[in-house]
């Protein structure tokens, strides 16, 4: 699993590539939470490069998120694969955070 980041105004673009399991989704969560302790509230997760992702790669969008809630900020999720989204869909995920189609339309949702 490889994680880019890059900032476009105060928004944070995370852009995850490969597959978040089980074996590298707790380094995930550190580095995306190390993010939210320096005061980085807006994320976007960028998931067009992510294959798979597995109930502890959820874990790691849902703990994000209710973190960002508490810190007043938000997180959007763009790019979403079709097997990718399944997942997502079957977990009831869908359902509680925002998802747009495009980077530009998540960074927009959260300005």
């Amino acid at each position: 699993m490889n994680l880019a980041v890059e900032k476009v105004g105060d928004v944070l673009i995370a852009q995850l590539e490969g597959q978040i399991n089980s074996a590298n989704a707790t380094g995930l969560e550190a580095d995306l939470m190390g993010h939210v302790d320096k005061g980085q509230y807006k994320i976007v997760l960028d998931l067009a490069r992510l294959n798979y992702i597995s109930s502890a790669g959820l874990r790691v969008v849902l703990m994000l998120a209710k973190r960002l809630k508490q810190a007043g900020g938000a997180l959007s999720l763009c790019n979403i694969q079709p097997a990718v989204r399944e997942v997502f869909d079957i977990s009831g995920f869908l359902a509680i955070l925002p998802v747009r189609d495009t980077r530009e339309d998540a960074i927009n949702s959260l300005a």
